[in-house]
């Protein structure tokens, strides 16, 4: 069996491995996750969270906002879209969510307390008391990792100077906290994580590598059709434009080559943070879309993507990207999607001069395009679909139970 370095950083290996057999497995799984189980973003990944247990049969249920798939019976999920935490919907954003997942985690922690489940399986900064009963019940637990580690490879106190003073507000109680997240990380038994920079966050902060396991993401390929390549240059990006999602140096960089025949699509939510990026840089050839309900049309009118973020998990854009057969322009930071000079180009992040360099190499060889988006999508069918997933959360529920 490969060593947990080595399945941090090749975590493909486990796709030969067969899956666990029922009695490798816990006899039932509570789920929880402070979104809806399904539809978009999260909420995807949600869903396909609780089905790997509910297909494996060790679903003992699932606690979420909402219910919106179709699949998993209904008598296992409860759907906590009634809930009184509603009533603060006017609160200013962190603190709204911040209450939602404290509401999430105490009623998972009674569902653990009155029910019959030997593992829990949450997600960082949803499932603080929800650890701590199943910790009280010795049963295993696994959190998710949305991102990094909450230190993000700084070294930190327990407590900042700042974090102190925020506490002292009567919306500290409700927020979500750093120091919160840190002390899930010590009673979780596994944590989950989408990518090697995620991690080597962890590695960085000194968490023992046997206790992180690597599920990735994933992509509905049969969603996706192949790029058409069109005869004008056509680079897209796909996500919330802001800073940590690089798009200022995308700007930038896209301002200077000033390249004829060519276009710039984004595809997203423009934060007020961006404004004077888009008013410095907008010109003729660079095309704000705003935010779709449907992103493929403008995934498969394009030539390449481009995704330099500075901090994910794992960009579910990229995996889109990759299922349409388009190369990429990404970073590291972004995930583990694209293989550099085979699926697309890896720089490095807040490199506006590497960053206008590869868009430049992409448009002045634009013949070679094709075949680096077919490596990209037979890359995907191969190793990043949403059963790829659902075999690397199986794996992580065999190994929690050998610990059991």
């Amino acid at each position: 069996m490969p060593s947990a370095l080595e399945l941090i950083h090749n975590p493909d290996v486990r796709d030969g491995v067969p899956l666990p057999s029922a009695g490798e497995l816990p006899r039932s799984v509570l789920y929880a996750i402070a979104a809806d189980l399904g539809g978009v973003g999260l909420a995807t990944t949600a869903a396909q969270g609780a089905l790997a247990p509910y297909r494996a049969g060790i679903l003992g249920k699932a606690v979420a906002y909402a219910n919106r798939q179709r699949e998993i019976d209904r008598h296992l999920v409860r759907s906590l879209a009634l809930s009184p935490v509603r009533l603060l919907s006017n609160l200013d954003r962190e603190t709204y969510y911040g209450a939602k997942k404290q509401y999430l985690a105490k009623v998972a922690a009674r569902e653990l307390k009155r029910g019959d489940h030997d593992a829990f399986h949450g997600w960082s900064g949803d499932s603080l008391d929800t650890l701590i009963a199943a910790r009280t019940r010795r049963v295993r637990s696994m959190i998710e990792i949305p991102t990094w580690h909450r230190n993000k490879f700084r070294t930190k106190p327990f407590y900042t100077k700042t974090e102190r003073e925020r506490r002292r507000s009567w919306r500290g109680d409700l927020r979500v906290d750093r120091q919160q997240m840190l002390t899930e990380y010590d009673l979780a038994d596994l944590v989950l994580v989408q990518s090697e920079m995620a991690a080597e966050s962890f590695l960085h902060a000194g968490r023992d590598p046997h206790r992180i396991f690597y599920v990735g993401r994933g992509v509905d390929v049969d969603r996706f059709q192949p790029a058409r390549y069109p005869d004008t240059f056509r680079l897209v990006f796909v996500g919330s434009l802001k800073k940590r999602k690089g798009v200022h140096h995308l700007l930038k960089a896209w301002h200077g080559l000033a390249l004829k025949d060519a276009e710039l699509i984004l595809v997203g939510t423009a934060h007020a943070e961006m404004r004077d990026a888009l008013t410095r840089y907008q010109t003729e050839s660079v095309r704000l879309v705003g935010q779709v309900d449907d992103v493929r049309p403008h995934l498969e009118s394009a030539s390449a993507f481009v995704f330099v973020s500075e901090c994910e998990g794992s960009a579910k854009a990229t995996y889109e990207a990759a299922a349409s057969a388009l190369p990429a322009i990404t970073t590291r930071e972004s995930g583990d999607v694209v293989v550099d000079g085979e699926t697309g180009v890896v720089i490095p992040a807040n490199d506006p001069d590497a960053l206008a360099a590869a868009i430049d190499d992409f448009y002045r060889n634009r013949d070679q395009l094709p075949a680096m988006g077919a490596a990209a999508r037979a890359r995907a069918e191969r190793q990043l679909t949403w059963e790829h997933h659902r075999r690397r959360l199986l794996h992580a529920y065999a190994e929690l139970r050998r610990r059991g």
